[in-house]
């Protein structure tokens, strides 16, 4: 069994990583989705009120709410779907990693996903996301608010780094790779 939770900032390529795990068949667990649903049971548009309830779930359940609101799911694919690999795309802090380290122990492994900031902002122009038209400053905005929750740490203490600077094919070979063997199927060259 292994369960491996990724991290990195906007545009840094989670999603394509989430993407290759759902091709592979691997079930992917979206801690956004979590928050979503929390909006959508309170009556709210998620596209409005996403960082609103994400934080007000920290503050009624602990910091670590949205990881404890995961394990159901990640428990049912790995008992009941007899998967030994789940992705949860989208740790935030070092709470969370806890949380899933306490679940899990050993078979929890933190993915750092890194790109430079000139690379990640022209990916998400891109995809007219944030830095559309030039404009750096909200990816700059965005980046500060996702690492006051801790982003920051949670990346510095990552298991294993996978650098996503080359091409996209190359990436997606990578993190196939991992998502196989583990954090030690990965050469340093492929880091």
């Amino acid at each position: 069994m292994r369960v491996i939770g990724t991290v990195g900032l906007p545009g840094s390529g989670k999603g394509e990583a989430a993407a290759v795990a759902r091709e592979a068949g691997i079930p992917v667990v979206t801690m956004g989705d979590v928050i979503r649903q929390a909006c959508r049971d309170r009556g709210l548009d998620p596209a409005e009120h996403h960082g609103e309830i994400a934080q007000a779930l920290r503050e009624e359940e602990g910091l670590d709410a949205i990881a404890a609101r995961s394990l159901p799911t990640i428990r049912e694919h790995l008992d009941e779907d007899g998967t030994d690999v789940v992705l949860v795309d989208g740790l935030r802090s070092m709470h969370e990693v806890e949380r899933f380290r306490e679940a899990f122990g050993d078979d929890f492994v933190v993915v750092s996903v890194e790109a430079p900031f000139e690379v990640r902002a022209e990916r998400l122009g891109e995809r007219d996301r944030d830095a559309s038209d030039g404009d750096v400053e909200r990816l700059r905005e965005r980046e500060e608010r996702e690492l006051g929750f801790g982003m920051g740490e949670v990346m510095d203490d990552a298991d294993v780094v996978v650098d996503n600077t080359s091409s996209l094919e190359a990436f997606r070979t990578k993190v196939r790779t991992l998502l196989d063997g583990g954090p030690e199927a990965l050469t340093e060259g492929e880091r």
